[in-house]
């Protein structure tokens, strides 16, 4: 195994080996469910490979998790390897669906008021489980804590494959607004903690669950993250960020940052320009990406700036009703313009018509939006000094304090530099160069050459250099 390559696979006409569509399987008949590789065989360096994806976050609402998973997928099979994708239920256009080397299971779900997001309790976990261990993938790629996440975990270490985990988000912050989530997901916990057991269900309806409190929902939530990074044969972050943060969560995972790569996006005609000075955000509209924050300062701008705009571009009609309504009011009367959500591919039409970016969040573990700016040309302004592959302070971005003082000033601050065209040019420049060095395939040769060295047993090299914040108290054990 040591000597083992895996190559990129050719297709070439009728020779590549069909895959038919996968039908929905019902509890009765297991047997309609089938990989496409034979049993036999340990891997070859011409077989194509079964890489499995399991992902809590697939829509239906457009994020920067979503768009990371679907390019990586599209890299997967570019390279003429296969694709599972294990996900929540939602509905929405997946550029990938027909693909004949991909398939996907799609487990029941419901939604989450305000996060955009689906989130799977557990019908046909079981079920599913039995399948994938019957016949697993070659390759075992989480990302992120969720029932779906966890259920990867099991299929890995029953089918003993190998598990590659990328931590996309800094759980720590989200769970300050997702704490209600916690009972659920410590009920998924649970279940893996009972994985040995023969029928973990039948044991779990047995269980007494406490009404959540505030900071012991975050406390299960961290814990259970804990868990599977330390459980997990590498954990990538799309960060040092977020690196870091995972190294507090375990101590003991093996850590490697690749970060998420983003190409230009299809040119489109500009929106049309505004009065005044254009200030931008892209993205989810959701309390844990600081918009009360943006709109605080942005007040403050107008204050000295009448003329200027703020455009937002996201589903704000399924967000929390008080940003809601703060959204609304802001653009009746105080100079934003909401754009609603908007496909991926016409995103260049907002960027195109910017005059800076601002991006107010400090729970992004790398924010693609940025990259996606910065690909257009545009300054940027952020709050959060580690969100740094794209930044240059002073050069093509300005980085405040996160509060409303200091990012009304850092936007003024930024509209004056922009009246030196000198500036402008070396600002737009800078932030092409910075964020073409991150590509999608970039990030896919990293990753296929993941898959490759866990496949052949080979150690893969680490990000050492990473130290988390001294004085943090890791976690261990569970509380009872």
């Amino acid at each position: 195994m040591a000597d083992l390559e895996i190559a990129p696979v050719e297709r070439v006409g009728t020779d590549a080996e069909p895959v038919p569509p996968l039908e929905p399987p019902t509890a009765d008949d297991p047997s309609r469910f089938e990989f496409p590789h034979t049993e036999d065989a340990a891997p070859s360096p011409t077989r194509p490979l079964t890489i499995a994806q399991f992902t809590d976050n697939y829509g239906p609402a457009p994020s920067g998790l979503l768009y990371a998973v679907q390019f990586l997928e599209r890299e997967v099979l570019k390279a003429g390897h296969r694709v599972l994708l294990v996900a929540p239920e939602a509905k929405g256009p997946n550029p990938l669906a027909g693909d004949p080397h991909r398939r996907e299971i799609r487990m029941p779900s419901v939604p989450i008021p305000g996060a955009g997001i689906r989130l799977s309790l557990g019908r046909d976990l079981e079920f599913r489980l039995a399948q994938l261990v019957a016949d697993p993938p070659d390759i075992i790629h989480v990302h992120g804590l969720g029932g779906v996440g966890l259920l990867g975990m099991w299929v890995a270490q029953r089918a003993e494959r190998p598990l590659v985990v990328t931590w996309h988000t800094d759980l720590e912050a989200y769970a300050e607004h997702y704490w209600h989530l916690g009972p659920f997901l410590n009920a998924a916990y649970r279940m893996f903690a009972m994985r040995a057991e023969s029928k973990p269900w039948a044991k779990l309806r047995k269980l007494r669950f406490k009404r959540p409190r505030r900071g012991g929902a975050q406390l299960e939530l961290l814990q259970a993250a804990s868990d599977m990074l330390s459980t997990a044969d590498l954990v990538t972050t799309p960060s040092d960020k977020t690196g870091k943060r995972v190294l507090e969560l375990a101590p003991d995972a093996k850590v490697k940052v690749v970060p998420n790569g983003a190409d230009p996006l299809p040119q489109r005609k500009p929106f049309p320009r505004a009065k005044g000075p254009r200030l931008l955000y892209v993205g989810r509209i959701s309390p844990e990406k600081n918009l009360d924050l943006l709109l605080d300062a942005f007040e403050l701008v107008r204050d000295f700036e009448p003329n200027a705009e703020l455009m937002i571009v996201g589903d704000f009609e399924d967000t929390a009703q008080v940003l809601r309504r703060r959204l609304q009011r802001a653009a009746r009367y105080g100079g934003v313009r909401l754009i609603g959500r908007m496909p991926h591919d016409e995103l260049a039409t907002y960027y195109g018509s910017a005059d800076v970016f601002v991006f107010p969040s400090q729970t992004d573990t790398q924010a693609l939006v940025l990259h996606e700016a910065a690909l257009c040309g545009l300054p940027l302004v952020i709050v959060d000094p580690e969100l740094n592959l794209v930044v240059d302070p002073g050069v093509n971005a300005l980085v405040a304090r996160p509060n409303m003082v200091s990012l009304s000033q850092a936007i003024m601050a930024m509209l004056r530099l922009l009246k030196d065209d000198e500036f402008a040019t070396a600002a737009a420049n800078r932030s092409r160069e910075l964020a073409g060095q991150w590509t999608i395939e970039r990030q896919a040769t990293e990753m296929l050459g993941i898959y490759t060295d866990l496949m052949a047993g080979r150690a893969v090299a680490l990000s050492d250099y990473l130290q988390p914040d001294l004085g943090r108290p890791r976690l261990s054990g569970r509380l009872n």
